[in-house]
């Protein structure tokens, strides 16, 4: 019997275990929620993963290469403490090592990758049950592996960035993902920058002067103008090396006989809601309970 999305997403819900190890105990009994849940307490694996419904927003990004490819991963925790213990960083440079050596880049299918004799899940939550804290693996992403010129720089463990060009060094691909770190720029180049996001930043350009009193022609030069300026801001190889500031870094891709093909920037816990605990609301809840 197939075991269904809605099988595992049931069986996590209700244990706290591990995609994988849900997959893997639901398929040994034929889909049998009930059966596999009393599995996985037999095991100890819910115990050890029933932490996961706590909020992951600290963590590390952690690199690695093979073969030309180069790959970030970022591992969540749920302390800044966790996230420089030795046991922490090792589980984060082993998901890296796997996913350097992963083709795609599915999550589900790095947790099931072998690491050490085990799957990277299985050391995850060996890992949770040593510590104590929910643990995840959160995403990772990759570049290169065609022929092309890849190299990374992590920033205090926090910021993780991939530059990919044609030509050049691998040391030249790391002083721009420096750049990257620092300067976040939303698009590596003016031909990478959707359609809708130019039409929108001319209409709210354009809003801006209407009320000028100017001719319709200097109010469209004057768009234009302020358009090109946003483009150069946001655009990685029109930005000013931060490194020099003597130069863009197309000035610098040029003079090093590379081109940009593109870059990749994650940082530790964005886009994750972490929890905000409000002490006196938490207190004068334990008052009203005591009365």
């Amino acid at each position: 019997m197939a075991v269904t999305t809605a099988q595992i997403k049931e069986l996590r819900e209700a244990t706290g275990a591990g995609m994988m190890d849900c997959k893997k105990v639901l398929a040994e009994f034929d889909g049998d929620v009930e059966a596999a849940a009393e599995e996985l307490r037999k095991k100890g694996l819910a115990k050890a993963d029933k932490k996961a419904s706590r909020v992951a927003a600290e963590g590390k990004i952690a690199v690695a290469s093979s073969g030309g490819k180069t790959v970030l991963v970022e591992v969540n925790c749920e302390t800044d403490f966790v996230a420089k213990d030795g046991s922490f960083a090792d589980f984060a440079d082993k998901a890296a090592a796997a996913a350097a050596n992963l083709d795609g880049d599915s999550v589900e299918a790095l947790m099931a990758a072998s690491v050490d004799g085990s799957t990277l899940e299985e050391v995850r939550a060996g890992l949770v049950a040593k510590i104590g804290e929910n643990i995840q693996v959160r995403r990772f992403a990759s570049r290169g592996g065609g022929g092309t010129t890849t190299g990374a720089y992590i920033h205090m463990n926090r910021i993780g960035v991939l530059v990919e060009i044609e030509g050049g060094s691998e040391e030249l691909c790391t002083d721009i993902a420096m750049h990257v770190a620092a300067m976040n720029p939303a698009y590596a180049t003016k031909d990478d920058v959707p359609t809708e996001d130019i039409e929108k930043e001319r209409e709210i350009l354009t809003a801006q002067v209407a009320d000028s009193g100017k001719p319709e022609d200097i109010v469209k030069k004057m768009v234009e103008g302020r358009l090109n300026k946003f483009l150069s801001e946001n655009c990685l190889v029109s930005q000013q090396y931060v490194k020099t500031n003597d130069k863009t870094v197309g000035k610098l891709l040029e003079e090093n006989g590379a081109k940009m093909i593109g870059f990749t920037r994650i940082a530790v816990g964005e886009g994750i809601e972490k929890k905000v605990d409000d002490f006196a609301a938490e207190v004068a809840a334990m008052a009203k309970g005591g009365k």
